[in-house]
């Protein structure tokens, strides 16, 4: 695991995780594969996490799709919970405490904070990115910047047109 909040020169943090995605996607196009991937990659790189993966758009509704971590919610309407609000927003939303959330959705009684990035391509929403932290307020800025990058390279590696 990279200490993403060691600072100094080179690769580092968030930067070396980016370099890394884009190696390990580097030669596949298809959308399940990267995204089973970038799921395992992210569980395994990013530390204080017990969920990650994918909510994927299927007709105003978020279906589960690629993650790792423990069972999920496998549906979850526009506008409810942390991440329909990021899909009816087409904002990240960076959760201190999931509990304090309107309408937030117990899927794992073990999170507490959550970081749910809208998967954009071409203004069309294929899904969201949603990771989950035992730890409150788990995830900085700095975390969502860094991540929200990661979710680039994926977009740009990876086949959507079927999503």
């Amino acid at each position: 695991m990279i200490d993403l909040h060691a600072a100094g020169a080179g690769l580092e943090g968030y930067r070396m995780l980016c370099a890394q995605l884009e190696s390990l996607l580097a030669d596949e196009r298809d959308f399940v594969a990267n995204a089973a991937q970038f799921s395992a990659f992210l569980f395994n790189q990013v530390d204080d996490l017990n969920w990650a993966g994918f909510y994927l758009n299927r007709n105003e509704e978020l279906v589960l799709g690629p993650f790792q971590g423990q069972v999920a919610c496998v549906r979850i309407p526009f506008g409810r919970g942390v991440c329909g609000a990021a899909a009816a927003s087409r904002e990240t939303q960076r959760v201190e405490d999931v509990h304090a959330f309107p309408g937030h959705i117990a899927c794992d009684s073990a999170s507490n904070s959550e970081l749910v990035i809208p998967l954009l391509k071409d203004g069309k929403l294929i899904g969201v990115l949603d990771l989950d932290s035992p730890r409150l307020a788990r995830f900085s800025e700095a975390d969502q910047q860094g991540l929200e990058q990661l979710a680039a390279i994926f977009l740009q590696s990876t086949d959507c047109s079927r999503y």
